[in-house]
């Protein structure tokens, strides 16, 4: 009897801390930071309203709009990140879903799109966002059955896109200064008793 509870004992520790090193291997992982930082008020001044609203503000346009009906007829390019300019899906990875909103089964290969948990709204998804500036883009789906390579669906706002047809110019990068950026740095060199570089 005392063998059969000593043994259960050690049989609990060793499950206990198995479990313990799951838990700590499977912590979430810290986000890159975004190279692009600009205050809301500069956002709004290089965006339209919408854009500002769902890029920014994390929001999502109306499904089956004007934008999603210029999409459903583009034909080979690329999707540029609105914000900054950054490559984020490329014709080859678009398909038609139905669900009235821009649908990818992928990123392109330039890895611009960055996925995080998103538990707002009492749900669980991944928010897709631009790794360059952090601009909300939409949520991915996972095994909704569709026939693709992936059977994911990355459903993304239109307004956060900018195409560019295949052969066209890619959209010049947001810089990563930014009046903030400048102003700090104006700031270390007076402190240093240096002129700042205009």
């Amino acid at each position: 009897m005392k063998l059969r509870h000593a043994l259960f004992s050690v049989l609990a520790a060793a499950f206990c801390i198995v479990n313990a090193e799951d838990k700590s291997t499977s912590a979430p992982k810290a986000m890159p930071k975004p190279e692009i930082v600009k205050t809301d008020d500069e956002w709004k001044k290089l965006l339209t309203l919408e854009q500002y609203e769902v890029t920014r503000g994390r929001g999502t346009e109306r499904p089956f709009g004007h934008i999603y009906e210029e999409f459903e007829k583009q034909g080979e390019g690329t999707y540029h990140c609105v914000c900054c300019g950054a490559e984020l899906f490329t014709s080859k990875e678009k398909f038609h879903s139905g669900c009235g909103w821009p649908s990818f089964y992928d990123s392109s290969k330039a890895r611009g799109v960055l996925e995080k948990p998103d538990n707002s709204h009492g749900m669980r998804r991944i928010e897709t966002v631009c790794r360059r500036c952090d601009a909300h883009l939409g949520h991915v789906f996972e095994g909704e059955g569709f026939k693709t390579p992936t059977d994911r669906r990355f459903c993304i706002n239109g307004v956060a896109l900018k195409f560019v047809p295949k052969g066209g110019e890619a959209p010049k990068l947001l810089d990563v200064s930014s009046e903030a950026v400048q102003k700090k740095k104006d700031e270390v060199a007076r402190e240093g008793g240096v002129e700042a570089e205009k």
